[in-house]
């Protein structure tokens, strides 16, 4: 022993790493950050449309069917019941919040309408993996097969012969209101058509996320706390959880798992039809045959992206929504001018892998990649679009592989279970 009392030769054990925790006050430098970049991206290559107030509106309304429909994969898979049906709830959603708003002459019994058209959808999902123990990636690939059929056929049997309406397509529905904080309107669109460093940025964002804002979309965002609050402050929610992590040890404690992963699955739907509404009822203001585009999908990713987690999802659908807007918005220019935006954003992680984690392995091939986008960016002026048009899913693929590394879902995720199993 030496006078430390440590053994002489003997390693000492150290320090645990402190693992990295997204607090309030991260948060917010995290976003003042994003906006300085997109603020020197747009100054550099003058495509003032990326942080334009038409821009962040879309990429707000595009976000929200995104975060519906990953809110309920959130749900389904707390409770162990993998959901990949999500896409075909949300078919149904379409088609049953047209139906809703067209019978009764009211968007807001369409959105109820759609709702419960994806709980529908939800409910046989459940019958099918929580009660009958069917595999949940065939249940939820036939989901997304009956529902896409089903509506085609509902399609031409209700709205083929209606004025307006055809086998494909509904008549145009009566939309909901929207609102704005008033009296900020004028003074932010001003200072957004200067085109100033930083403030004009910020005014575009901020006319975009308070002016002509849809009360659904409002919902919509309320749900993501709504969420937050049930699974992880209540004792329903802790449950439902166990129901997800460790559904023995659950049920020794006398929760009836059936029950909650039913609730789950059938919560699922009911979201994924509510993201279906808002496509038919908000965004179009008209159903259409294969309306949702793979948006259903794209929530199974904001929520692994997430990590399954309300907010870190939000986050997610908000990504892939702006992407999305990006290309409908001056598509090639728009999106060219991300790819700077991108460069800065990988340099900036480069560095604090390095000087904050010491990771000169990660840091080297973020640097790399940094150099890489770069390139493109200073040889090419433009975005083909044919490139453009698959900016949303590019982003999917580029988000999920990056975060791969960090990721941890309920351990009892899509794991079969049936009563009294004792393991």
């Amino acid at each position: 022993m030496t006078a430390t009392g440590l053994s002489v030769g003997r390693p000492v054990d150290a320090p645990p790493a402190r693992r990295f925790r997204l607090t309030t006050p991260v948060l917010l430098l995290g976003i003042a950050g994003l906006v300085v970049l997109l603020s020197v991206a747009r100054v550099v290559t003058g495509a003032n449309d990326i942080t334009s107030a038409g821009t962040v509106s879309a990429a707000l309304g595009l976000a929200v069917p995104i975060g519906l429909a990953g809110l309920g994969g959130l749900w389904s898979e707390r409770a162990g019941v993998v959901n990949i049906g999500l896409e075909g709830m949300m078919v149904l959603g379409t088609w049953f919040g047209a139906w809703g708003a067209l019978q009764f002459h009211n968007p807001w019994a369409g959105v109820l309408a759609g709702a419960i058209g994806g709980a529908l959808g939800g409910a046989v999902h459940a019958v099918a993996t929580v009660t009958f123990g069917v595999d949940h990636i065939i249940s939820g690939v036939a989901i997304n097969i009956v529902g896409l059929g089903f509506t085609q056929y509902l399609s031409k049997l209700v709205f083929d012969g209606m004025p307006g309406g055809g086998a494909k397509q509904s008549p145009p529905l009566p939309s909901l209101p929207t609102l704005g904080i008033p009296g900020i309107g004028d003074p932010l669109r001003s200072l957004e058509a200067r085109h100033w460093f930083l403030l004009s940025d910020v005014a575009g964002i901020l006319r975009g996320v308070t002016q002509n804002v849809s009360s659904f979309t409002i919902l919509a965002i309320l749900l993501v706390p709504l969420t937050f609050y049930l699974l992880w402050r209540t004792a329903f929610g802790l449950r439902l959880r166990a129901c997800g992590e460790r559904p023995v040890a659950a049920e020794s404690l006398g929760v009836n798992v059936y029950l909650y992963k039913w609730l789950a699955v059938l919560v699922s739907g009911f979201l994924a039809g509510l993201g279906g509404a808002f496509l038919s009822i908000v965004a179009a203001g008209i159903y259409r045959d294969g309306q949702t585009g793979g948006r259903g999908y794209i929530g199974l990713a904001a929520m692994i992206f997430g990590n399954w987690r309300p907010g870190m999802l939000a986050g997610g659908a908000t990504l892939f929504g702006y992407t999305d807007a990006l290309q409908l918005r001056q598509g090639g220019a728009s999106v060219h001018a991300l790819l700077l935006a991108v460069a800065l954003l990988l340099a900036a992680v480069a560095v604090y892998q390095l000087v904050r984690q010491r990771r000169t392995r990660a840091a080297l091939f973020t640097a790399i990649g940094a150099v890489v986008v770069f390139v493109v960016f200073a040889l090419t002026h433009t975005v083909p679009e044919q490139f453009t048009s698959f900016t949303p899913h590019l982003t999917t693929l580029l988000v999920l592989s990056l975060a791969s590394q960090r990721l941890r879902m309920p351990a009892a995720d899509g794991l079969p279970y049936r009563r009294g199993q004792t393991t």
